[in-house]
């Protein structure tokens, strides 16, 4: 294989993931030229044509691909797609086809990488961590897995000194990285499709903290047994690194933040949840250990404005308030659930929630149906299949699901549907929820509410 920069043709199979898609951003503003196939023309693929990246819908062999030449193009794909006739074109004709993991870890080599992990937080810790090397003007590159609210992208191009990325899991993706720094955030059990059991997937993450070549490099949210030396984080609990005294006045959130040195009072922002001052605690640790001042952190927190689909919230002239959000796991949904009764106890919640992938619903079908019990009404969408096929998940469907959630409002809803299904009910607050196609309810949601 060449070396990266020795290719001027970047093809991406799958060019709308939300991680491929900031890889072909990466190698567009590297003056490289980028193109791709993706299945389905969202927002995301619209803003990468937007920026003058080539992107087709239709899984044919056109003259753009056949004009393609293995000796300077790199093709690079997702293992989300299992078959596609393009992608058999640039392997029986020898192209360089790398997964996505790989060619990121082969960008990691060549930086000081700050590598976050964890099978909850890691978007919102790796966006954190983005924006305060932007708010202290570190030569670095990001390659997130949410769009940025402050960068309005899930890539940032600032220098090259560092990298931020968010290391997933999934397919054993963050293995391929060459971390300096890194984050764990969370092991729960996840993605049993790929590892098979929790045992498995805690193993993954300890072979991840191994790739850090130094302990005082390696921060693990206090209470995770990662199998070696390492730096610990927490919220209202003593550690290396740790936030306490959390208040709140009007919307903002105010917490103090302890290192092994000193204590500083009265960090302020407007992220909600103890869950989200814990991804903040272990951002300020790095960003402080990169030599980053103290009243630069202050600045940079009070103004992160969130990630798009992470407890995005309105609130309207009627009283009533929209929030959208990407959990998909129970734990995710625990933690979003939890913060709005923690902070709006007496207000009627009215969840759309959208399973995704058919093994994920029956894996955690339980700990689904706990926690959208906690909701007054419930809109339960179909299973979003991703890159599963409902005939190999007999049985496994909404409706399933819906039997063993404990609330006396409920029913199943497609997608199309439930729009409508939610201008008939009453709610003081609205949650959708979930990480499929859902959230082409947004822009509707928030113009229907802005309206009424």
């Amino acid at each position: 294989m060449n070396n990266l920069q020795t290719y001027q043709n970047f093809y991406f199979v799958g060019i709308g993931g939300i991680g491929m898609s900031a890889l072909a951003r990466y190698f567009h503003a590297s003056g490289k030229k980028v193109s791709g196939y993706d299945k389905t023309n969202t927002k995301l693929t619209q803003a990468l044509m937007n920026e003058g990246i080539d992107i087709v819908f239709d899984d044919i062999i056109d003259e753009k691909i056949t004009s393609l030449q293995k000796e300077d193009t790199l093709v690079i794909y997702t293992p989300a797609i299992k078959t596609l006739g393009i992608l058999d074109y640039f392997n029986n004709q020898n192209f360089t086809v790398l997964k996505r993991a790989k060619v990121l870890g082969l960008i990691t080599e060549n930086t000081d990488c700050i590598a976050v992990a964890g099978t909850h937080g890691k978007t919102t810790t790796s966006t954190l961590v983005s924006h305060l090397c932007k708010e202290a003007d570190l030569p670095f590159s990001c390659f997130l897995g949410g769009i940025s609210e402050n960068f309005k992208s899930n890539f940032l191009y600032n220098g090259a000194q560092y990298s931020v990325v968010e290391a997933d899991e999934y397919d054993r993706s963050f293995l391929n990285l060459s971390p300096d720094w890194a984050v764990i955030t969370s092991t729960d059990a996840d993605h049993l499709d790929i590892y098979g059991d929790k045992n498995t997937i805690e193993e993954g993450f300890r072979q991840f903290a191994a790739l850090v070549p130094d302990d005082r490099q390696l921060f693990v949210r206090k209470g995770i047994d990662i199998g070696r030396a390492h730096l610990t984080y927490a919220v209202n609990e003593k550690a290396d690194y740790y936030s306490d005294n959390l208040r709140m006045e009007n919307d903002t959130i105010y917490f103090d933040f302890h290192t092994p040195e000193e204590t500083v009072r009265d960090f302020a922002w407007e992220i909600p949840g103890i869950y989200n001052v814990e991804n903040a605690t272990v951002a300020l640790a790095i960003l402080r250990n990169l030599g980053v001042g103290f009243e630069t952190l202050k600045n940079a927190i009070a103004n992160f404005k969130g990630i798009k689909r992470r407890y995005t919230k309105h609130r309207y002239e009627t009283g009533k308030i929209y929030i959208d959000d990407y959990a998909h796991h129970p734990t995710e949904i625990n933690a979003v659930m939890s913060s709005i009764r923690t902070f709006y106890p007496e207000k009627k919640l009215l969840v759309v929630f959208q399973p995704h992938l058919f093994s994920r619903t029956r894996d955690f079908a339980d700990g689904f149906a706990e926690s959208l019990s906690k909701a007054d009404e419930l809109i339960l969408l179909d299973i979003y299949p991703a890159r599963e096929l409902q005939e190999n998940f007999e049985g496994i469907t909404s409706d399933w699901l819906l039997e063993k959630v404990t609330l006396d409002k409920k029913e199943v809803s497609t997608l199309h549907d439930s729009f409508n299904k939610i201008k008939e009910k009453e709610f003081d607050i609205l949650l959708t929820v979930g990480a499929g196609n859902i959230d082409t309810l947004y822009d509707p949601i928030c113009e229907w509410m802005e309206k009424n």
